[in-house]
Parts: C-alpha cells; sequence; structure tokens
C-alpha cells in the first residue's frame, strides 16, 4: 500500500502548486486581502458610516485614522496570508526591488505582477459588492448625479493627487516615489536577519506599522498608493463600474491622465529604496559579517571592551561567534524557486 501511495505521480495542479504556480496563487490572494480590508476601511469612512445611521456627528480628520489603520492592518494580514508560500511581495515594487537586489529570479517578475494586479481586481470586486448600496446612497445625499461625478466614492479604490499640486506631474511622482523608498527601504531593515530584525514572527506587524505611518506622515499628498496593483487593479474596475475618466485616464477637475504616476512612482521608488538600505546598512552589515567570519573582532561599541560579556559579538575565548548573514528575502519562497530551477 505505501509503495503505490510513493509511486503515485503527482497531478498537474499537485505540480503547479509546488512550483510557481503556487506562489502566483499566494501573490493573488495576499493581494486580494490586502485590497478586501484596506479598500473596505476607506469605504466605512467615506459612505458607510455617513450613511449607516451609526455616525452621529462628522468625523473629519479622524476619519483619516480609519484609512491608516484599515490599510496598515489589511498589510498585516495580507502578508501572514501569503508569506510562507510567495514571500508576500503584494505590491509589485516590491517583487521588482528584490529581483533588482534580491536575487528573485527576474523570469518571475511578470507572473507576480499578473498575479498581484488580478487579485487587487477582485478584492475591489469584492468591496464594490458589499458597499454599493452605500455608495449609491452617499452620491444621492451629495447630489451627485452620476459616479464619473463622484471623485469621493472613487477614492474608496484608487488614488489621485491632492488638489494644491495644480495638475502639475513631478509633485505626485515625487511622493510616489518617495514614499514607496521609505516602504521598501522600512521592509528590507526589518526582514534583515543580520540586523535587528523583529523575532517571533512579528514582522508583518511591523510592515503594517510601516504602512500606517507612511499614510499619516505622506498620506494626503497623493493618497499612498505606493503599491502600482493597489491602485491599478482596483482602478480598473471602477473603470468598468461606471466612474469613467476619473479611472482611466484618470482625470478631474484638477488632474488629468494620473494613472500611470502610481504604477511608474512606486516602481523607481521601490529600487531607490533598497538600494538606500543596502549601501547605508546592508554593505556595512555584510563587511562586519566578512570579518567575523575570518575571525577578526568587529569593532566594538565605544567604552567597550573587545571580549567582554557586553560585547554579544565576540566569545569569551576571543573566537567569534557569528552571526546569521541571510535575510527572509533571500529565504522561504526563494528556497522554493532554486528547487524549481533544480527540477528544471
Amino acid at each position: 500500500m505505501s509503495e503505490r501511495i510513493s509511486n503515485r505521480r503527482p497531478t498537474a495542479l499537485t505540480r503547479m502548486r509546488q512550483n510557481t504556480g503556487g506562489e502566483l496563487l499566494s501573490e493573488f490572494l495576499g493581494t486580494l486581502v490586502l485590497i478586501l480590508l484596506g479598500c473596505g476601511s476607506v469605504a466605512v469612512a467615506v459612505a458607510g458610516l455617513p450613511g449607516s445611521g451609526r455616525q452621529t456627528a462628522d468625523f473629519g480628520p479622524a476619519n483619516w485614522l480609519i484609512i491608516a489603520w484599515g490599510w496598515g492592518l489589511a498589510v498585516v494580514f495580507g502578508v501572514y496570508v501569503a508569506g510562507g508560500v510567495s514571500g508576500a511581495h503584494i505590491n509589485p515594487a516590491v517583487t521588482l526591488a528584490f529581483a533588482v537586489r534580491r536575487r528573485f529570479p527576474w523570469r518571475k517578475v511578470g507572473p507576480y505582477w499578473v498575479a498581484q494586479v488580478l487579485g487587487a481586481f477582485v478584492g475591489a470586486a469584492i468591496v464594490y459588492a458589499a458597499y454599493h448600496d452605500a455608495i449609491d446612497a452617499f452620491n444621492t445625499a451629495q447630489n451627485i448625479g452620476s459616479r464619473p461625478e463622484s471623485l469621493s466614492t472613487f477614492s474608496i479604490f484608487a488614488t489621485f493627487p491632492a488638489e494644491y499640486f495644480g495638475g502639475g506631474i513631478w509633485g505626485p511622482l515625487v511622493d510616489q516615489i518617495v514614499g514607496t523608498a521609505i516602504l521598501v527601504a522600512l521592509i528590507a531593515a526589518v526582514i534583515d536577519n543580520r540586523n535587528q530584525a523583529p523575532s517571533a514572527n512579528l514582522a508583518p506587524f511591523v510592515i503594517g506599522l510601516v504602512v500606517v505611518v507612511i499614510g499619516l506622515t505622506f498620506g494626503t499628498n497623493a493618497g499612498y498608493a505606493i503599491n502600482p496593483a493597489r491602485d491599478f487593479g482596483p482602478r480598473m474596475f471602477t473603470f468598468f463600474a461606471g466612474w469613467g475618466d476619473i479611472a482611466f485616464p484618470g482625470s478631474f477637475d484638477w488632474f488629468s491622465g494620473y494613472w500611470w504616476i502610481p504604477i511608474v512612482g512606486p516602481l523607481i521608488g521601490g529600487v531607490v529604496g533598497i538600494i538606500v538600505y543596502d549601501l547605508f546598512i546592508g554593505q556595512v552589515l555584510e563587511a562586519r559579517g566578512e570579518l567575523e567570519t575570518i575571525g577578526t573582532p568587529p569593532a566594538t561599541e565605544p567604552g567597550q571592551v573587545p571580549g567582554s560579556a557586553g560585547d554579544a559579538n565576540v566569545a569569551p575565548t576571543g573566537e567569534t561567534t557569528g552571526t546569521g548573514t541571510g535575510t527572509a528575502a533571500d529565504t522561504g519562497a526563494h528556497r522554493a524557486a532554486d528547487k524549481e530551477d533544480d527540477q528544471t
């Protein structure tokens, strides 16, 4: 019986799950969860609370806290869902950055992007299915005749630039580059086991806090998309659902042709962010790791004696203990990638 089971060939579906196909399913669902909870939080703030009878007074700026924390927690659970299979990029900017600086296979970049955008599209569709009555009620209460005139309800799903940019391109583009650079640089720090990476599987929570703080510090400029799939997938859905020119080409009273900025800006920013981290921190950690490998004690803190109990990297005998030099970006899904390469 056991021989029969061991000799049974895996099905095509099983083989797909064991290789890149399984990672794509993971990216699809992780991004879906991200959009489902993130856009859901915006729907609550924009249309849900005002029309539900549960809001007795206008929250005003406090609505931004609902949105900032909603997106932060959405990232947390999206990463928990997908992290063990694909590494939970759930963001094309992260995928590109890891391909540039973390040996992520270039042949997987395009498929990951497609899976992420599709997951975002489906997530937006589910949010719409749950909130379309609230959206219509909001438009009626605001005397908005049609969806192409409703920027507020469009913002449940996708982003737009602040009015103070005056329709310019550079302001929102720089904002997206800076915001995504911060995101990816801090992700690189959080998952770097050579640095002070959080233990007890808390990295997703810390990454979620990164998104919260970006929303609280840079969010009002352009809605802090900082993720091409997060904007492009829901934007495609809103186009098909009747928001028209606000979605594509991304035009309203004070902006036009905006649709590409939340795509290009984050892709540039992600690469900038990981290069900055590697230049200022990653390469320093690598150099110190090489010193430990050859038995040379690293530089101690001021006032600390090499080899003393306070020097955690030096054993009492004078031999270095050594620390891990790999990052989470190089493990997990990438071990699966190496296994697949060996099989092929």
